[in-house]
């Protein structure tokens, strides 16, 4: 078979994606995940009701990722940690296959792009409900780009799609936000035609009016059947306003990172820094005229990444096309002042060696990832990387010697004590921020870092142990109080029991 230096190129880069995403990807949040799907299995319905902390015991809990922990805790039971990391890894490739397909220029320029985007995007990448919403933002791109640009008329796919979505993720407003800004930017150039309508009339202007007016029909109606569909889920209509509901908690943007705007400091955004300069530099320097939904989409997103960390990732992948749709017609302009530049296709004029050359460079790769593959499907790897970020010892000590009573523990721990506890502790708090409100929250970072009344905390809510960083100030007003006993302490948690 023919191996052209182009299809070597893709393979290239699908293969070094899929290295780039095979890692160990469980995070704090997955354990959570991972034990309410596993409850599911077991139990053979669906879980509505809060049963890891007590805190919100028997509360009502809008769960809104059921069918993802369900897929979750079929893959770890099938192929433990390493099985998380390989699903989430074919979740990535595949969508930035879809990112890929909706682009426009030579294979090269594509390529650079979807490195930047990924590497834009790959602090999101974890074993979480969260990743599938980077896959159907993809697709849902990709189905809107084709309709705008390509006159490919698969918006019928988007209802089907939001119904999958909305039982897996709660971003699935993103797929709306996507949906209202096409919706509006057709719309505008609907009135800009309007009002640049004379009385004779320009037929071309007039054809042009009438194709938007039916392109913003269709898309009107695909938005009201994707709202239609979002409702059938165990939770009904109210879902629809689910996402309101998560911002609108206070203390996300002001203590919780992945809600705060980006730390500009990191290098994972200064790479964001990087692909939004290349997008206006692209349309600075591209001869295609900047399309009012390109800008809107571009805007929209771009403003929703400033204000929160966790939505750089769909930045990434909503400008990825459009970066690449200026950023080719730049480099056509370029091209078209000076033939050195351009860059000679080899894709049809292959010989028997530069075919068995080009097969060779593609084995090498593809052994390459097979190794880091096998390293990230290993017990031994997953192990080490849990153990720097959840408390892993302590709560095996807590198994070990239990404590009868309540326990107060980090926000970053709660996940992982209810994989490793339940149901002999529950939980003070967790990653599920939906379910605890502003008031809880509050609460649990005075005492946390030791506010005015913190004290008051431990003693109202009967708290006998806790389970909190070591090198936070909790940790070390309980190891000076005679009233409290450190009975275990690494470098990452420790265990305080109060004293009888």
């Amino acid at each position: 078979m023919a191996l052209p230096t182009r299809r070597l190129a893709f393979l290239i880069l699908f293969l070094g994606l899929f290295a780039m995403a095979m890692k160990p990807s469980v995070d704090t949040d997955s354990f959570w995940h991972l034990r309410a799907g596993a409850w599911m299995l077991d139990n053979a319905r669906l879980l509505t009701i809060d049963l890891f902390s007590y805190t919100r015991l028997n509360q009502a809990w809008i769960n809104h990722s059921w069918l993802s922990q369900i897929l979750m805790a079929i893959i770890y039971r099938v192929g433990g940690y390493g099985g998380l990391n390989l699903a989430t890894a074919f979740v990535i490739v595949l969508a930035f296959a879809f990112i890929y397909r909706a682009g426009e220029g030579g294979g090269y320029l594509r390529a650079f792009i979807i490195i930047l985007a990924a590497t834009t995007s790959g602090v999101y990448w974890s074993a979480r409900p969260q990743i599938f919403s980077l896959l159907f933002t993809s697709i849902f791109v990709y189905v809107l780009y084709d309709y705008l640009w390509r006159d490919v008329n698969r918006l019928w796919l988007l209802p089907p799609l939001m119904l999958l979505w909305v039982n897996l993720h709660g971003g699935f407003a993103i797929g709306f936000i996507l949906l209202v800004v096409v919706c509006a930017g057709e719309a505008i150039k609907i009135g800009v035609n309007v009002l640049r309508s004379t009385p004779s009339g320009a037929s071309g202007q007039d054809v042009d009016s009438r194709s938007r007016r039916l392109r913003l029909r269709d898309l009107v109606l695909i938005g009201l059947a994707c709202a239609a569909v979002a409702c059938i889920n165990p939770y009904g209509a109210q879902m629809l306003f689910y996402p309101f509901r998560t911002v609108s908690i206070g203390v996300l943007q002001n203590f919780i990172q992945e809600w705060q705007s980006p730390n500009f400091h990191q290098p994972e955004a200064q790479v964001f820094i990087a692909m939004l300069l290349a997008t206006v530099a692209a349309f600075g320097f591209s001869r295609r005229r900047l399309d009012l939904t390109d800008f809107l989409w571009f805007a929209v997103f771009t403003a929703m990444a400033l204000l929160a960390w966790r939505n750089v990732a769909a930045f990434a992948v909503v400008v990825a096309p459009i970066l690449m749709r200026y950023a080719n017609s730049a480099v056509e302009e370029l091209q078209s002042k000076d033939q050195r530049l351009r860059i000679k296709d080899y894709s049809f004029n292959t010989t028997r060696r530069s075919n068995l050359v080009n097969g060779l460079i593609v084995v090498v790769i593809a052994f390459a990832v097979l190794i880091k593959t096998t390293d990230a499907m290993s017990a031994k790897t997953n192990d080490e990387a849990i153990a720097k970020l959840a408390p892993v010892k302590a709560a095996e000590y807590l198994k070990a010697n239990p404590v009868s009573g309540k326990m107060f523990n980090a926000y970053n721990f709660g996940g992982y004590l209810i994989w490793a506890l339940y149901p002999d502790q529950l939980v003070y708090v967790d990653g599920r921020t939906d379910l605890y409100d502003d008031e809880l929250l509050k609460e649990y970072l005075n005492t946390a870092l030791t506010g005015d009344g913190w004290e008051r905390t431990l003693k109202v809510r009967d708290i006998r142990v806790v389970l909190v960083e070591t090198a936070s100030p909790l940790a070390r007003a309980l190891a000076a109080s005679p009233g409290w006993s450190v009975r275990y302490q690494d470098s990452l948690a420790s265990v305080i029991v109060k004293n009888q």
